[in-house]
């Protein structure tokens, strides 16, 4: 390896190492009379399984790209070649990888995503286009580079090759990354050509709309369906055609593809459009209605049958719009219409609150929605004075966006007021039971804990005594009621899901407070040790739902160390109060 401070060939100073694989170095290296800094590539056989291969890779990649002249590609600068070792000096690109920007971000919104795919689509058909065609084969998030401008640029051309027009010819060999690989490139079954580049695109595009990994275990591309909410039809046409098996079920060339790209666009505006004309007739008619005929009951019939019709199609329109103000003015529309239609408020659920992800801002819009005023009242106190259940289950649901998803201090301070609501209408006598025995039990525990959010663990323990804030027994009596939730081999789905959410809560909980619970002298560390095990004995029914069994070992390992922790020091502290008296 060259060492920091170095100069290599009499010209390049190595600045820093700014990469490091199996097979290569990357360095930040700085021209001593032009003082412009450039990328060195290291390719050396102390370091190299196999040597003769790669640097004749690098070689191979050197004179493929000294050719080249695009935006979206690297520009080589210099080959240095001595006893074995080689380096590759080339244009220094400052960004991050689409592989680091997904691990940051998650999953990348729709409209990023169509334009990164015109850009790749516009390299793409660019290298297509040399004599002979230059077929790049390893397409993946991370060989592309996202400059600070909002320009990609393609890296790393080891694969890369020209295109052999011999017919009947295969590639002897498999090269591209497992995942994103085309079904050709298997050694064997078949030439990469142009729609080899265009079944790797489709795969990258897919994985940061998804935020699914194809490289890692079960290599797989999982179902539309599975894909996520908020993805439009139209893009998932283009990328799913991308990904076909067979060659010829692809588009045959970049032009296509990026024709294709273009009409996604076009296709959701227009829809859009079609939508709105719907709705505007609907109103339209929905308003002679009740002129003409004079409100008869035959006339508000028909008026209420095309209101649902119009809710219906404002439904849809906020669930395909990635824009959230355009939605929270479709749902505001709808609710105008009937505000206690519960499939709004159901769609309202879906839209805003996703697993792991109910931001502030979400929190903010579907609020602003459901605080609409509609004859001088909200819709939500339309749809509580109407349609009781189904405002319980909107405020339940809700409550648990804000516990689970949003988490933290935040978000279960903020559950107080959803679950209170519907602790304050349980069994009321007005209406018949929503919720079960068990349902209404964790209920109760969600209010209690987030109460005491909003009491003693955000604003502090009363130590006079004077007040009658609760203290930690009470809360981790609330924690134990929470955990008494029981799943068998018959439970349904759901139920294991709530019980995962659950052992979760108890685990984090415990691990917080360890100390705190453990300062009341009517709590013990085997009373805690006692919760953590009723959680490790779901363990083997999470396992079977595919639940991330990981994190919650992880979880109660650590509230395990915690208390351990926390009783000892508990112990240190009586000693040391004794040896002070």
């Amino acid at each position: 390896m060259l060492k920091l401070g170095s100069v290599l060939d009499g010209k390049y100073k190595i600045i820093s190492v700014i990469g490091q694989g199996g097979m290569s170095t990357v360095y930040l290296a700085r021209h001593q009379r032009l003082n412009k800094e450039w990328a060195v590539k290291e390719i050396s056989r102390e370091y190299c399984e196999n040597y003769e291969m790669i640097s004749r890779q690098l070689v191979l990649e050197a004179d493929i790209l000294k050719k080249l002249n695009h935006p979206g590609l690297p520009k080589i600068i210099d080959i240095i070649e001595k006893k074995d070792v080689i380096w590759m000096v080339m244009e220094f690109i400052e960004g991050k990888t689409l592989k680091e920007v997904l691990k940051e971000r998650g999953r990348i919104q729709e409209t990023e995503v169509l334009s990164w795919g015109k850009q790749l689509c516009e390299v793409l058909s660019y290298l297509h286009s040399r004599t002979p065609p230059i077929i790049y084969r390893d397409l993946k998030p991370d060989n592309i580079i996202l400059k600070k401008t909002g320009r990609l640029v393609l890296i790393d051309f080891g694969t890369a090759r020209e295109y052999c027009y011999e017919k009947n010819s295969t590639d002897t060999t498999y090269l591209g990354t497992r995942g994103y690989a085309a079904p050709e490139q298997y050694g064997g079954m078949g030439q990469t050509d142009e729609r080899t580049d265009i079944y790797c695109l489709g795969v990258t595009l897919y994985s940061m709309l998804t935020g699914y990994s194809p490289e890692k275990p079960p290599y797989k591309i999982y179902h539309q369906q599975y894909w996520g909410e908020n993805i439009s039809c139209e893009i998932k046409e283009v990328i799913l055609k991308c990904m076909q098996l067979e060659p010829d079920m692809r588009y045959q060339n970049c032009k296509e593809l990026s024709y294709a790209f273009s009409q996604v666009d076009y296709k959701k505006h227009t829809s859009l459009k079609t939508e709105k004309r719907k709705v505007k007739k609907l109103i339209v008619f929905i308003v002679l209605l009740q002129i003409s005929g004079m409100f008869s009951l035959g006339c508000k019939e028909a008026a209420h049958f095309y209101k649902e019709k119009a809710i219906t199609v404002y439904i849809e329109s906020s669930e395909k719009s990635i824009d959230k103000k355009k939605a929270e003015q479709y749902y505001k529309q709808a609710l105008l219409l009937i505000p206690d239609e519960k499939a709004i408020y159901q769609s309202l659920v879906k839209y805003f609150i996703h697993p792991n992800n109910f931001s502030v801002e979400d929190a903010s819009i579907l609020t602003s929605v459901v605080m609409t005023t509609c004859k001088e009242k909200t819709v939500l106190d339309i749809f509580k004075e109407n349609k009781r259940e189904g405002y319980m289950e909107f405020c339940y649901e809700v409550g648990l966006g804000y516990f689970y998803d949003m988490g933290g201090i935040t978000g279960k301070s903020a559950s107080e007021k959803w679950f209170c609501d519907v602790v304050d209408l349980l069994d009321d006598g007005k209406k018949k039971k929503t919720f079960d025995e068990g349902k209404k039990k964790r209920v109760i525990a969600y209010a209690n804990i987030a109460r005491y959010y909003n009491t003693f663990l955000i604003n502090g323990v009363d130590k006079s005594g004077e007040r009658e804030n609760k203290d930690f027994l009470d809360f981790y009596n609330e924690l134990c009621i929470l955990n008494q939730f029981k799943i068998t081999e018959r439970s349904s789905t759901s139920d294991i899901s709530a019980a995962y959410l659950i052992s979760k809560e108890v685990a984090i909980e415990i691990a917080n407070y360890a100390d705190e619970f453990l300062r009341m002298k009517e709590i013990n560390r085997e009373m805690l040790k006692k919760q953590l095990i009723k959680i490790n004995g779901r363990m083997r029914y999470f396992e079977r739902a595919k639940k991330n069994g990981k994190e919650l070992e992880n979880l109660l390992q650590d509230a395990q160390r915690r208390v351990e922790m926390a009783d000892g020091f508990k112990y240190e502290g009586d000693e040391g109060d004794e040896g002070g008296t």
